[in-house]
């Protein structure tokens, strides 16, 4: 049938593969020192409206988090993160293994305020036998799907620079995020309101890869990159995909049917008269159906994840679509869900 399972199934968009076929042959300097990695950092810069900003093209989100968040902390200093946060549950204990702690706060929309910020800070007595909060991680959009306002993001760099803390976002899925009807931030807001943030391409249409844009230079940080095993040989592979994304705004254009396959989920499945807990404006829906509708769906071949047991008769589920989502395959699965009332 089709997978729902995540938004990174695919390969790539068929511009970033012919992108990547026509600079094939290219013989350049590695580690992301080459002329493409150049000129997509440039492209960055200059849609960010950033012009000074530190560019560095990394593999994956995990990898992303890590060296931002090692590299912005000194040892002793810890993560605000809402319960839900990436870092925080889909890491493996990443930032962790670096020794930097993280310090959960329930959010039940996955998104963090500055009470709830502040809440943390009241926990930790700034006394030497606890660690120091020093950097609020944030993703936009979030693991359940919401996104943050300009007017959200803008009370929480306010509430940090008051605590004298740094302001971290996760763009891993920053594409459905700015695409979304909901929104009103852009990336030039972003590079004004966080220290550092980052745009997802591995979810949004390129192999892999992420682009991490710092507002302030980072001397060190590609000693950090190779030491984690981050600098990639072949580098402009990254620099290539970016452009590709970013100069003629494919980029938004992919996220934005991403987006639109996905409320159709959401509103076809609405009709039909199951509940979303937490309401989503991006390309990840959390359904609650019946186990037994949720087996059938199974057992007719879809694919998704489970986000949580709701009670013994009740599952949460998580459907996510891509810029390659048809759809033909939204539009079968309304219908088969439809079959299973």
């Amino acid at each position: 049938m089709y997978s729902f399972r995540n938004d990174y199934s695919e390969g790539a968009h068929p511009k970033v593969l012919q992108a990547l076929m026509d600079t094939n042959l290219e013989q350049t300097v590695g580690y992301g020192t080459d002329p493409r990695c150049e000129a997509a950092r440039e492209t960055i810069r200059r849609v960010c409206a950033a012009p000074n900003a530190d560019v560095h093209f990394l593999v994956g989100g995990t990898q992303t988090n890590l060296l931002a968040i090692e590299s912005l902390l000194q040892p002793y200093e810890a993560v605000i993160a809402a319960h839900t946060a990436h870092v925080n549950t889909h890491e493996t204990g990443a930032i962790e293994a670096t020794g930097h702690k993280v310090c959960s706060i329930f959010s039940p929309d996955g998104k963090l305020t500055p009470s709830l910020v502040e809440t943390v800070l009241a926990e930790h007595n700034g006394t030497e036998h606890m660690v120091s909060p020093r950097l609020v991680y944030v993703s936009d959009t979030t693991e359940v799907g919401t996104i943050y306002t300009k007017a959200e993001l803008t009370a929480l760099r306010d509430c940090c620079r008051q605590h004298g803390l740094l302001l971290f976002l996760d763009g891993a899925r920053l594409g459905s995020a700015l695409t979304s009807p909901e929104n009103d931030l852009t990336l030039p807001d972003l590079a004004a309101l966080t220290d550092a943030f980052y745009i997802g391409g591995t979810k949004n249409g390129a192999l892999f890869g992420e682009a991490l844009v710092m507002n302030a230079p980072n001397d060190h940080f590609r000693w950090h990159m190779k030491q984690r095993g981050a600098m990639l040989a072949k580098g402009r592979l990254l620099g290539v995909q970016f452009q590709a994304l970013l100069e003629d705004g494919l980029y938004f254009e992919m996220a934005r049917h991403a987006n639109e396959m996905a409320f159709r989920l959401r509103d076809g499945i609405t009709a039909l008269g199951y509940p979303f807990p937490v309401p989503s404006p991006s390309n990840q829906q959390f359904p609650v159906l019946p186990n037994t509708v949720m087996q059938q769906l199974q057992e007719m071949g879809y694919e998704f994840e489970i986000d949580a047991h709701v009670d013994n008769t009740h599952t949460r589920i998580r459907l996510v679509t891509s810029w390659a989502t048809p759809e033909s395959a939204v539009e079968d699965f309304l219908a088969d869900l439809a079959l299973c009332q």
